[in-house]
């Protein structure tokens, strides 16, 4: 996991531990050209890991300001610390409590999810539905995506496996209409939440940006959460951007984490888009879905 991202950070601070052995070692601060050569190396070396450059830019800021009068005989350490001190303060920024939010809300819970096709929109629907049964909540899903037959049958499977009441239209039908049956039956059975699927949506297509809108109208979400792909990298940034634009996103659920070598969308999207990210998926299980945590991440992007 971020096998790439520590890689590429590594090679970038070999720039200052090159220092003693170029200039004279003593007590004066870091030179001005040898933080430059840092941070243009460390510049590289992100935008190749997928971090987003308003992230890139805000890393560099942190550490030449860090770095600032730094005897030379502390460089090595003082880079590392700089490194891990700035990139924690993105990652904290980006941390968001999901069950924090829940309290002191009317019930059912409306929560619809957005994000493109293959994202693992429907799995992490499933997962956090099966966290939210396991706190002792009940739940409707709204297989709201009925342009694929095959989303709706996947649904399905996992409705069977949680024990979870799924509502369903045929292929083809109304999104919003599911989306209203399952928010009616939720209100008559006194269930607490209610998760609704859409379809996966490429964000360049208006006519189907235009309904999910519609969607929006009728379900009155209390909370709208994006489902990005890690390993789409940059993309999966600027489909949040997109989404956010067109229906306003309040949260990031951000899948396949534990495949993605670069790291640069785990560390990028939520402080990118100033909205919080909910949720890691690190697997297949319907656990392996976990809380956001800066202190989580930053171990693995430094560990060795």
């Amino acid at each position: 996991m971020f096998k790439f991202l520590r890689k590429k950070i590594r090679k970038a601070e070999e720039t200052i531990e090159e220092v003693d052995k170029e200039e004279k070692k003593g007590v004066f601060g870091i030179s001005e050209r040898k933080i430059d050569e840092l941070l243009w190396n460390l510049e590289m070396a992100l935008l190749e890991a997928d971090v987003a450059l308003e992230v890139v830019e805000e890393i560099k800021r942190g550490i030449k300001k860090k770095l600032s009068g730094i005897p030379r005989k502390d460089a090595k350490d003082a880079v590392e610390n700089a490194l891990k001190e700035t990139i924690k303060n993105i990652l904290v920024k980006s941390e968001g409590n999901f069950f924090e939010g829940l309290k002191n809300k009317e019930r059912p819970y409306v929560i619809m999810f957005v994000g493109v096709n293959g994202s693992g929109k429907t799995t992490a629907i499933a997962k956090l539905a099966y966290m939210l049964k396991n706190k002792g909540y009940t739940c409707v899903i709204a297989a709201g995506d009925t342009f694929r037959a095959g989303a709706i049958e996947q649904l399905e499977i996992h409705a069977k496996k949680l024990g979870i009441k799924l509502i369903k239209h045929d292929f083809g039908a109304d999104p919003a209409a599911v989306a209203y049956d399952a928010i009616e039956h939720a209100k008559a059975k006194h269930k607490d939440f209610v998760l609704i699927d859409t379809a996966g949506r490429m964000q360049t297509n208006i006519n189907l940006m235009e309904e999910m809108r519609k969607i929006k109208r009728v379900a009155k979400p209390d909370l709208i959460i994006f489902v990005g792909d890690s390993l789409t990298g940059n993309d999966a940034i600027e489909q949040a951007k997109k989404f956010n634009e067109v229906v306003g996103i309040d949260g990031v659920i951000l899948t396949k984490v534990d495949a993605d070598a670069k790291g640069g969308a785990a560390l990028s999207i939520a402080y990118t888009i100033k909205k919080p990210l909910y949720f890691i998926g690190i697997g297949q299980r319907y656990d392996d879905q976990i809380p956001f945590n800066a202190d989580w991440m930053l171990k693995r992007i430094f560990e060795e």
